[in-house]
């Protein structure tokens, strides 16, 4: 091992503090060339942690059996072996094991194909410091909680005791849009809990859902913190990427697809316990329909209330606009443009039951483009790699998955425009015409409506 203590250039930046540094935990390095050995272990030594390291495959597996190190770094090239084998030979023997491949000479598909094979993050050489102890950092939190599930059950079961649903449960504001109709409030046969990971911070997250009584509206409650925080708009932080609620300091990311799910499937009244974020799951809706058909929507005898769009609401100038306007039903119609491989897609959808939504909107996946990295760490590739829950663009085609449509990415859009217009705490009845738009054009035209833009 070498003596040296200090970083060389490719590592000089500095490192943010944390107290899993000040933890012993080991990490194994595997790679057949000694300078990466001996710079990578001094590294993370000076950082706290024992290294262990490995020159080759068949040495790697031995020492990864021996001594169950907490993250292996894992060189995709190797003398003896390929590096997906050792990579795929690991988790085989520890389902559980952080595994992050490095590469200095990889492909995007490379990296997809090492994602999909278990491994928790993807570097390329030179290896950046920063970048490095991020994914140190990050493989430790995530295999804490993939050890078990157990502290975020304990977090929603207490979450489930903490909340007084006839002090915390306001009911959504009344407007002049508003008119009672013929369908019936809605909410679910019975609670569940579903797990997953969240899609921005890349943590183990989980969420318990749980009827509420007629006139109650939908309404996120944090675990543990058990702030409720209605779903409507006057608790809207955030519209980057994705549509964040916050109250007091708290916050829940991410809640456009699960409305979505419950707009169209006419669920009225719902208590959604949230612990982190919401699970993102396939990307899609679609497991959340799948929930909602297996425990039953139970019909609650009252008729409902709809925001009745009573005239014509635009945002945006030119070709980037928003309209809703006065319609017996709730249709959307979307038109988007981006470079190839996406192009020209335009789509148009009458919401007419879950069957349908179920059919051609719950299924289309969000998306992002490698080509923009910030977006990309906002998904949180980052912190995870996992390429399971989103579709990922690259120059000339679609990297780590098959479409379930052709034309999915326009069918994202208007997944995410029927979990907005949800926000107002009311099934809307009006035509959505939009082009090039997103959750922050959507949030606006609601803000106008309610009178608060």
């Amino acid at each position: 091992m070498s003596e040296a203590r200090h970083p060389p250039e490719a590592f000089a930046n500095s490192p943010n503090d944390t107290l899993l540094r000040n933890q012993m935990h080991s990490i194994l390095i595997v790679d057949d060339e000694p300078g990466i050995l001996t710079t990578l272990s001094s590294i993370l030594e000076d950082e706290g942690f024992e290294t262990l390291t490995a020159a080759t495959g068949t040495d790697a597996m031995a020492t990864f059996r021996e001594q169950s190190p907490d993250v292996v770094f894992l060189d995709i090239w190797l003398a003896d072996h390929d590096g997906l084998e050792i990579l795929q030979a690991m988790r085989e023997h520890d389902p559980t094991a952080t595994i992050v491949m490095m590469s200095g000479h990889g492909t995007p598909s490379t990296a997809v194909k090492a994602i999909k094979m278990g491994a928790f993050d993807y570097l390329e050489k030179p290896l950046s410091y920063d970048r490095t102890m991020q994914a140190v950092e990050e493989a430790l939190v995530y295999r804490k909680s993939m050890a078990t599930e157990s502290g975020v059950v304990r977090a929603l079961e207490e979450g489930r005791r903490g909340i007084d649903v006839e002090r915390d449960v306001v009911p959504p504001p009344e407007l002049p849009q508003v008119k009672v109709g013929t369908m019936p409030q809605r909410t679910l046969a019975r609670s569940t809990v579903l797990y997953g990971h969240g899609l921005h911070s890349g943590s183990r997250t989980g969420m318990a859902i749980q009827p509420l009584p007629p006139g109650s509206g939908i309404h996120f409650a944090t675990i543990p913190g058990h702030r409720v925080i209605p779903a409507h708009i006057g608790g809207v932080a955030d519209t980057d990427y994705a549509t964040t609620l916050s109250s007091g300091g708290e916050n829940i990311k991410t809640v456009e697809h699960l409305l979505s799910a419950c707009h169209a499937f006419g669920i009225t009244n719902l208590l959604v316990k949230v612990h982190g974020e919401i699970p993102v799951l396939d990307g899609s809706a679609l497991e959340f329909c799948k929930t909602f058909q297996e425990i039953g929507v139970e019909d609650q005898g009252e008729p409902r209330k709809e925001l009745v769009i009573d005239r014509e609401y635009r945002v945006g100038e030119g070709e980037k606009s928003l309209t809703l306007s006065p319609y017996d039903g709730f249709a959307v119609s979307y038109q988007l443009s981006y470079p190839a491989p996406v192009g020209e897609q335009f789509y148009e959808y009458e919401m007419d039951g879950p069957e349908s939504y179920v059919r051609e909107i719950a299924p289309a996946r969000t998306f992002g483009f490698m080509k923009d990295l910030k977006m990309m760490n906002e998904l949180g590739l980052g912190s995870g790699g996992r390429l399971d829950n989103f579709i990922l663009v690259g120059e000339d085609e679609v990297i780590n998955t098959e479409l379930r449509f052709p034309d999915e990415f326009v069918r994202h859009k208007i997944l995410d425009i029927i979990g907005d217009l949800y926000m107002l705490g009311y099934p809307v009845r009006g035509k959505v015409t939009a082009r090039y738009t997103g959750h922050r054009d959507n949030i606006a035209i609601l803000r106008q409506i309610a009178g608060t833009a």
